[in-house]
């Protein structure tokens, strides 16, 4: 991530992931209807949530005649990598190493998990080298 941003909370993360799995721009009432299968949200508590998150910059509101409009601005693909960085910092030390020994020694990867990370290193170490 180029900026810091502030941490998002487990509802805000919500929110921002059916903006990202959506086309922009939406409006609060898009988004409510987006998040009903996860919980029952009021209007009035995306809006306050929507607010939080323009102020954390992570959406930018434009009105448009009597609607607000939101937009994305972290891309999903950004906050994951200054997740990562944090959470990898965090709890591990910067070893990558380590979290994914705790993954194995707590039975969290299967061998098709493993045949996968392999295949990915594998395949990162060929592009690495041409």
């Amino acid at each position: 991530m180029k900026k810091s941003l502030k941490k998002l909370g487990d509802a805000e993360l919500e929110i921002m992931q059916a903006i990202w799995s959506a086309e922009p721009p939406l409006t609060s009432v898009a988004i409510r209807k987006k998040l009903e299968n996860l919980r029952s949200w009021s209007l009035s508590t995306i809006m306050t949530s929507l607010s939080r998150l323009e102020d954390k910059g992570y959406v930018v509101c434009k009105r448009d005649g009597g609607a607000n409009l939101y937009y994305p601005a972290v891309t999903e693909n950004d906050y994951k990598a200054g997740a990562s960085e944090s959470f990898l910092k965090k709890l591990y030390n910067n070893s990558a190493r380590s979290l994914v020994a705790t993954l194995y020694d707590n039975d969290l990867l299967d061998g098709d998990d493993i045949r996968e990370l392999r295949e990915y290193l594998d395949r990162l170490e060929r592009e690495n080298r041409d």
